[in-house]
């Protein structure tokens, strides 16, 4: 099953949450449950998708997560300064393709495929995948927080020499839930966080 995307109901107009959620990792029949309740992410594949592709899709207790073909690609050709507070957006080269290739001992920025609406008593980990890591590329994702909401940009290291190609629409990552009994008090959209609703590869902000 695959649904579609519609990126506009907002998960805080939702209350209640599948009382099988113990404070714990979500199992992939937990998971289903939240997508199907929540739409807590969107599109969602209720199988894990690895014919001839890296994998993509629900696994036993996560789920593979997918890179859109949008990127922004780390280049010093400006000789800019890395700034977290004043980032130059010359620093990267906008690459629309089905293939990002990744500058040796570069990076790249880039957004995922599934559009996210976190419950709030759901907190999210996620790690790269074992076929990039064993090519030298690290992938970089902060935690998703309660109650935020959007597409999410990754961060992908080439640790390498050499350049590295990293594939749109295929499996990047695997997002972990971990759900609690009760909701949080303050949330990522109370806070309005300033990368709520992104709806691409957004820059530094503070």
């Amino acid at each position: 099953m695959v649904v579609s995307a519609h990126p506009r109901e907002s998960v805080r107009e939702k209350t209640g949450y599948p009382g099988f959620a113990k404070g714990a990792l979500l199992t992939d029949r937990e998971i289903k449950a939240y997508v199907e309740r929540f739409r807590m992410l969107e599109p969602f594949s209720d199988h894990l998708n690895s014919k001839g592709v890296i994998s993509w899709g629900l696994s036993s207790m996560g789920y593979d997560i997918r890179i859109a073909n949008e990127f922004k690609v780390f280049t010093n050709v400006w000789n800019s300064m890395v700034d977290p507070k004043a980032f130059d957006e010359k620093s990267f080269i906008d690459i629309k393709a089905d293939v990002c290739v990744i500058p040796p001992n570069s990076f790249a920025l880039a957004r995922t495929v599934e559009y996210f609406r976190i419950p709030r008593n759901v907190l999210t980990v996620t790690m790269g995948k074992s076929t990039y890591a064993r090519c030298g590329l690290i992938v970089n994702v902060t935690p998703f927080e309660p109650e935020w909401e959007g597409y999410a940009v990754l961060e992908i290291s080439n640790t390498t020499p050499l350049p590295a190609k990293i594939y749109a629409n295929e499996g990047i990552a695997q997002v972990l839930f971990f759900a609690t009994e009760e909701p949080c008090s303050v949330s990522y959209a109370d806070r309005k966080g300033k990368y709520q609703n992104q709806r691409s590869i957004v820059l530094p902000k503070i």
